[in-house]
Order: C-alpha cells, then structure tokens, then sequence
C-alpha cells in the first residue's frame, strides 16, 4: 500500500513507520519538524519505500497533491495535551481540527483514514464503571474537544477507523518527556522524589509500540473494523497516579512519594476503560506498564533532560 503520515516524525510515527516499512508499504511523511526532531527517522531515512517531506500537514497545496497516490492517511499530526492547547488554541484548532478536515475534502471514497483520538474524550467517568465505545463523551480541555468534535466527522464521512488511545508511554526515537508514566519515571530516577496531587486519579495506559501495533492491525483488518471507534490501552492498567508510582518503586526502591491537597490535574481526567472491543478483533498488546518502566530506567541512566526533573 501507499500510506501518507502526517507528523510521521514524531513520537507514535518514528516508531510505527518502520514497522509499516518492513512489511513492504511504501510510506510518505510529511512533517514540519518544528521539534528539531529530524534525528528521529535517521534509522530509516535512506530506505527505498520511505519520502520524507519538511511541509506543514495544513500546507492545502501539498495535501491534495500527495493524497492523490495514497491508500491509506494516517493524520499523526498534532499539538498533543491539555497544557499545549491551552497554550495555542488557534494552533490546537489548525492541526488537530482544521488539517483533518482538509484530509476530509479532498480524500476520495476509497482511501482509508486511520486517526488516533484520545480516550481524554471520557472526561471524568463514574466510579467503578467501564469506558467503552458507548460511552458519552464529556472532554474537559480543549485538547479533548478538539479530538471528540474532529472524530465524529471522521466517523461519519465512513471508511474511517478512530482509535481512542490511552495514556501512552516508552521508548521512542523521537522521545517525549511529558507523557504521565515517562515524565514520573525520570523523575524516580533522576529526582528519587515526587509530590503527587490528586494521586487516586485513574487512567488507562498502553505502550507506545502497541499503539503502533494498534495501527498495523487497523490497516491489516481494515474492512471489518471500518466505521467505528476503539479505545486502545492495557485491560489490567486501569491504575492511579498513585498506583503508577508504586509500579516504579518496585524498580527504584530509593523513590520517595508524597501527596499534596494543592495542585489540580489540567485535563482532570479520572475514569477507567474497557479495551474489549478491539480485543475482540484478535488485537493483543505486548508491553506491560511494569515492561515500560524498566525500559525507560534503562534508558534514564545515561540521558538527562533537565538540571531538576521536577522543573
């Protein structure tokens, strides 16, 4: 197949496009690397099934005429989280919304669209009772907006798939700090200490390589998955802040957990998921919270981001 990535350079994309590569796809991307995040896709750059294009995936001229030799679109382009939206709303609302909409009007019927969403869109679930696909959706941030709005469109304009990912975490050649289990990780390595606010919230967590698995199986079972949405995370990582730091102090015995009363979460999600439905389609992670941790202990003995992790 012919598969366009936007922002194939980033996080999810430097990790799945040489998986789509090795099972003989050709891969074009288009990402703009505002990141300085070029190095991401030195492993693959010269591969002869691989175009890499510096253009922005909102660039109307450059998205029709590279559309028109795709099968398949995978729009990974995006400003990812509540703190980054709220920081650039009208950014937020040209790539996550806008950028897919585009894909949207000049697509023709038979290209397929795989999106990743959020599972963000849940909000704040009731206690005690499973996410699914059935689910209202209720997002409290911009971020979560902009995903559920963008999904529906998707959804409704057919041969699309939306997964609605959990909280992704692990090792990637174009690394991210941010994400919960990364960002507290290093700090248990490098700080031996965090203050937790809101420490009995819950989310849903999934590696960063099944999500690229997540998108090889939508592709591989395209015509019976099409149509619907999937929420894609670990069944048995349902777990709280609190829940998550412990998991990392089996590992970094030396890591000191608080609680503080001050602090709110700014996406303010707390709710637990149910991944059955894509389970049902044969999908199978592969990575468990407890293998990421390790991975990334590993991986933080030599690098260090900041003086302090807690800044």
């Amino acid at each position: 197949m012919n598969i366009l990535i936007t922002g194939g350079a980033g996080y999810i994309g430097s990790t799945l496009t040489p998986r789509l590569l090795n099972q003989g796809h050709n891969v074009t991307i288009i990402d703009s690397f505002i990141y300085q995040n070029e190095s991401a896709l030195f492993h693959i750059a010269t591969h002869p099934k691989l175009t890499i294009i510096r253009g922005d995936a909102r660039n109307s001229q450059l998205i029709k005429d590279k559309l028109k030799i795709a099968d398949a679109i995978i729009p990974l382009a995006c400003l990812v989280g509540a703190p980054l939206c709220k920081l650039d709303p009208i950014g937020a609302k040209s790539i996550n919304y806008d950028a897919i909409e585009l894909i949207l009007a000049n697509r023709s019927s038979d290209q397929a669209i795989i999106f990743p969403t959020t599972n963000s869109g849940y909000g704040i679930g009731e206690d005690g009772i499973y996410c699914t696909e059935e689910s209202p959706l209720n997002p409290v941030s911009l971020y979560g907006r902009l995903k559920v709005d963008i999904e529906k469109k998707l959804l409704d304009s057919q041969n699309t798939i939306t997964l609605r990912l959990a909280t992704v975490f692990g090792v990637s050649p174009r690394m991210r700090m941010d994400l919960l289990v990364n960002d507290f990780t290093y700090r248990a390595v490098k700080d031996r200490c965090i203050t937790l606010f809101e420490a009995h919230f819950k989310r849903n967590f999934i590696s960063v390589s099944d999500v690229a698995l997540a998108f090889e199986h939508s592709l591989a079972n395209f015509s019976r998955m099409k149509n619907q949405p999937y929420n894609v995370g670990l069944s048995d990582a349902n777990i709280s802040k609190l829940e998550l730091c412990e998991l990392i102090k089996n590992l970094v015995p030396e890591f000191d957990i608080r609680e503080s009363e001050i602090g709110k979460d700014p996406d303010q999600r707390n709710y637990i998921v149910s991944n059955d439905k894509i389970e049902a389609t044969g999908y199978k992670p592969q990575v468990s919270v407890q293998q990421g941790i390790t991975e990334l202990v590993k991986l933080y003995q030599f690098i260090k981001i900041n003086p302090y992790a807690n800044i």
